[in-house]
């Protein structure tokens, strides 16, 4: 029994996070707007932070250029890690084998 996934239009978010701005109890703000106060919070967290380019649509975050090209930077980090220790194992094992033949 899987549960549906809701989604909200940015008008929505927009004026939830908003109306968050002139509320001081957050917790019956998102009761009375049926989310959960963590969705609230992280709403207004992404609002701060974007401001304009916040809430894109069905997940997909927006990247300023500096953004993109750290992430690929990033990216290009754990395929060169990942590489490293594969090389690494793999002359883990043909030096283990080397040992076994150069004592005679």
């Amino acid at each position: 029994m899987s549960r549906e996934r809701k989604s909200y239009p940015k008008e929505f978010k927009v004026m939830s996070v908003e109306l968050s701005n002139t509320r001081t109890d957050l917790s019956s703000l998102a009761k009375e707007l049926d989310i959960s106060p963590a969705l609230l919070y992280r709403w207004r967290k992404e609002f701060s932070s974007k401001q304009g380019s916040s809430f894109p649509g069905n997940g997909k975050v927006l990247l300023s250029a500096a953004e993109q090209e750290l992430a690929l930077v990033k990216k290009e980090l754990r395929e060169t890690q990942m590489e490293r220790d594969i090389l690494k194992k793999a002359i883990s094992i043909f030096s283990k084998g080397d040992n076994k033949y150069s004592g005679s």
